[in-house]
């Protein structure tokens, strides 16, 4: 990672675990999404995971209409690491509203995340988001995989979101 006066900056050490995410990733191919509120849509996303050498890695994930190229949901953050654990936070922000932390575990090459907090601007959109559970896993291609599942006032825990990326730089 270059900084600023253009000096290349080391990974913190507590961050090695997650070394495999670093970089841009672009959809393979359209995502899809599906919810009981909504019709099911395809969608295409860019990931963008970096660091300035503090012990967080900045992250923006920025989804398309896959048809019109619409924008679509953006959400952008922090992931941390507990210190001497395999245990992973992300700290998002939602362009719907919704800001949440997620927490869960660093397995090998996967993260399995469960939301622990919730919070909403005021006029959110009904049915509100109750829970969110997200795997974000490197398959042994060489491609990232991202599962979002969600609860919402009315609806149980369910498939929300599944799609691949490619590295792109």
């Amino acid at each position: 990672m270059a900084c600023p006066d253009n000096h290349t900056v080391e990974l913190n050490p507590a961050l090695l675990p997650l070394d495999w995410l670093l970089g841009s990733w672009e959809s393979d191919e359209p995502g899809e999404g599906c919810f009981t509120s909504i019709k099911p849509f395809r969608y295409i996303e860019t990931l963008n995971f970096s660091h300035v050498g503090q012990p967080v890695i900045n992250f923006t994930f920025n989804a398309f209409h896959a048809e019109t190229k619409k924008p679509l949901h953006r959400e952008c953050g922090f992931i941390r690491m507990q210190p001497g654990a395999l245990r992973v936070a992300f700290i998002i922000a939602q362009n719907s509203g919704l800001v949440e932390i997620e927490e869960g575990e660093l397995t090998a090459q996967q993260l399995n995340l469960q939301s622990q907090a919730l919070a909403r601007v005021s006029f959110a959109r009904e049915p509100h988001v109750q829970k969110i559970s997200r795997v974000i896993q490197l398959r042994p291609d060489g491609r990232l995989e991202q599962t979002v599942s969600m609860a919402t006032d009315n609806q149980p825990l369910m498939q929300h979101l599944h799609i691949t990326y490619h590295r792109s730089s």
